[in-house]
């Protein structure tokens, strides 16, 4: 029987627990004979701990985004052809990963977190762990937490990022380039939009419904070329808001789990505003879909812009109080038609690079091999 363990981080509605999702819904409606268990090493080292620690967490990029910036990029995006060692993760957390291991005897691992990937790699070079490691990484780049040369397979995002894995000395028949997984789901609909007169724009601030949000919709007139579409996500105060002004260029939804559902959305938008956030954007790529950055988080965020933007999959258009030029920018934008081939090329170019394959692919394939699925 085959046994797979995922490992995502904390237990903040993130992407790196969206993908884990994704990713067991397969194994439950294509692969049932496939067991799994999802752990937060958090979680299960210190306990009850865990709710702090991402209150902490949260609180210092709100509160000090520039020296979490600063101190994120120094400690694992600088200097990314060095091999760094990180040994207080190790001492708070390898020995609980070498005991959860021992509990779980997993036959696949799956890491859509750095840590836990770091720590894998630690044991599996120790003799401790024999199971396969698989990444699956949900941002735009790879810094050094990742574990790389004990992975048996990386899922990569973009197909930039297998450079730096070649000169990790990763063997590239284990690379594969797929995007960010995604729900079934989220299927490319070609359909056009008629009506070019009032574009409909989804504006989403992540799960949790942060961002400036607040101020383009504290901006929005009665009257104007804008649809605006806002995806409150788990912030039930700013639904209740929107819901009580009854603006009529406003339509707020609350968090939609049903991926059909927010399927249809993304359908009937022109363009998402959104921060640059692995899952929203992934899917915003696989819907084909305009997708520009009004605001971005310190760390992750920030080079998860850079990065594509190197390959013309964004744009951004930063909000700075002033609606009126913010919507003339967007409507300039979105009424060109050299934006739109453009952008057409680019997006082209990224999906012709995508292999269709799935980590679960890979997963059935062993069961295969092992006999487990004749």
């Amino acid at each position: 029987m085959l046994k797979v363990l995922f490992l995502p981080f904390l237990q903040i509605p993130s992407g790196h627990h969206q993908v884990v999702t994704t990713m067991t819904h397969q194994l439950n409606e294509e692969y049932n004979f496939v067991k799994w268990e999802k752990v937060d090493i958090l979680s299960y080292t210190y306990k009850k701990m865990e709710p702090l620690i991402s209150t902490i967490y949260i609180k210092w990029i709100d509160y000090f985004p520039n020296m979490y910036h600063w101190l994120y990029k120094k400690s694992v995006y600088e200097s990314l052809d060095e091999t760094k060692e990180f040994k207080l993760y190790e001492v708070l957390f390898l020995r609980s990963m070498k005991k959860l291991i021992q509990e779980q005897n997993p036959t696949h691992i799956v890491c859509s977190h750095a840590l836990p990937s770091y720590l894998i790699c630690k044991l599996k070079k120790q003799g401790i762990c024999n199971a396969k490691l698989i990444n699956v990484y949900t941002d735009y780049f790879i810094h050094h937490i990742w574990g790389t040369t004990a992975v048996d397979a990386h899922f990569i995002s973009l197909p930039s990022m297998k450079q730096y894995l070649l000169t990790k000395g990763v063997n590239p028949e284990s690379i594969y380039s797929t995007g960010i997984p995604v729900h079934e789901e989220f299927h490319f609909d070609s359909r056009v939009m008629k009506d070019k007169t009032k574009f409909q724009v989804l504006l989403t601030g992540g799960s949790l419904g942060v961002g400036k949000l607040d101020r383009i919709l504290g901006n929005v007139q009665r009257d104007g070329h804008i649809q605006y579409h806002v995806l409150c996500g788990s912030n039930e105060k700013l639904y209740k808001r929107l819901v009580k002004q009854d603006h009529p260029r406003i339509c707020p939804y609350r968090y939609i789990s049903c991926k059909k559902q927010l399927n249809t959305l993304y359908d009937s938008m022109d363009a998402v505003l959104t921060k640059p956030g692995g899952i929203t954007v992934s899917e915003c790529l696989m819907k084909r879909k305009p997708i520009f950055i009004y605001t971005h988080l310190p760390g992750q965020e920030k080079i998860n812009v850079d990065a594509l933007l190197e390959h013309g999959l964004i744009t951004i258009l930063p909000f700075n109080d002033n609606l009126v030029s913010f919507e003339h920018q967007l409507v300039t934008i979105l009424s060109s038609e050299e934006f739109s081939m453009k952008l057409k090329v680019n997006l082209e170019n990224y999906h012709g690079s995508l292999t269709k394959i799935t980590p679960m692919d890979l997963i059935v394939q062993d069961a295969v091999n092992y006999g487990v699925l004749a």
